[in-house]
């Protein structure tokens, strides 16, 4: 997801090209304001109302807020093993299914004690459980099609949806991935959850804005439901952080270029994150010059627990003002 809807919304240039935007109509109705902060309302309105008022949005270049990706790669197994390793690892360098050599903060957290059992994965990318290494530290990863096997009817019957539900992108949709996420965390309350989804990428690759941004306002409102979820329950409730963000940019300097990310789309690197709970502190739209990089975000997702990550690897440090 680039950080250009994210802070500006729609982009109008790729809604005025046919190519893209077939429906333009549909999507100016849909997602179009001359007002840039009711325009990336219109896209993420949990972002720009709740967040924005309890949390705090990093990665704003047109205010010198920059995020970056500290590997040379720009796509999805480079960025999504820094994100969770803290180490922006030059050998990882496919999107091939193997599995991670790095020790990543989730396995981390699985060893101390109270959260040994207490951390889990849902993604739709199946090549997400090699990122974690579930093989090598047996965190409970549920990928693409893998069934759920859970003597709970909400995820039996969730169950029965995947295998039921079209997959039009060849892999099941974010929804169920969501939901799979939701039901998990309220049967069985892990300490930690990560939560991977796929579409927007799928849907750039394909050129497909209208629907790059109906599955990003869609997975804002999962987004939504989950910290609506999150405090209505006593055991999370202004006890739990969430962080949001992503394995890569895309590129926008040549517009054609919005579609693809690598190496050879020079804009992306540049990415953008997301927090809020009671352990941040809420700066809202950040407005400060500064640098940020991907590999930060292991060790402050450790330090949010009160815990220090420290591999054999070398990881980014803490992102400061994150923490209280």
């Amino acid at each position: 997801m680039r950080w250009q809807e994210v802070f500006t919304g729609a982009d109008s240039a790729i809604i005025a090209n046919k190519k893209y935007t077939p429906d333009s109509a549909d999507v100016v109705e849909m997602f179009w304001n001359k007002d840039v902060k009711e325009r990336r309302k219109k896209v993420f309105p949990f972002f720009w109302s709740v967040i924005e008022k309890n949390g705090s949005l990093y990665g704003n270049r047109n205010l010198g807020n920059f995020v970056n990706n500290a590997n040379p790669y720009w796509f999805s197994y480079p960025g999504y093993n820094e994100i969770l390793t803290g180490y922006p690892d030059t050998a990882v360098n496919s999107n091939d299914k193997i599995y991670n050599k790095n020790e990543n903060v989730l396995e981390f957290i699985n060893k101390q004690k109270g959260y040994n059992g207490k951390v889990a994965a849902f993604a739709t990318w199946d090549v997400i459980p090699y990122i974690i290494n579930d093989k090598r530290n047996g965190i409970y990863v549920n990928a693409d099609s893998d069934s759920l096997q859970f003597n709970n009817s909400a995820l039996k019957l969730i169950n029965e949806w995947q295998f039921l539900s079209p997959r039009p992108l060849g892999v099941r949709p974010d929804v169920i991935t969501y939901f799979m996420a939701r039901e998990y965390l309220k049967a069985y309350k892990p300490k930690v959850l990560y939560i991977s989804f796929d579409e927007t990428d799928d849907f750039a690759h394909g050129g497909m804005y209208e629907q790059y941004l109906r599955t990003a306002n869609r997975e804002d409102a999962m987004i939504a439901d989950l910290w609506n979820t999150i405090q209505s329950m006593p055991e999370y409730k202004n006890k739990t952080t969430m962080i949001i963000t992503t394995d890569h940019g895309r590129g926008d300097k040549i517009k054609d270029q919005w579609r693809d990310h690598g190496t050879k789309v020079l804009d992306a690197s540049g990415i953008w994150f997301a927090v809020i709970g009671p352990d941040t502190t809420p700066l809202g739209e950040v407005k400060t010059s500064g640098q940020l990089y991907q590999k930060q975000y292991a060790a402050t997702i450790a330090a949010l627990l009160g815990l220090k990550f420290n591999p054999q690897h070398t990881i980014g440090e803490v992102i400061a003002p994150v923490l209280k």
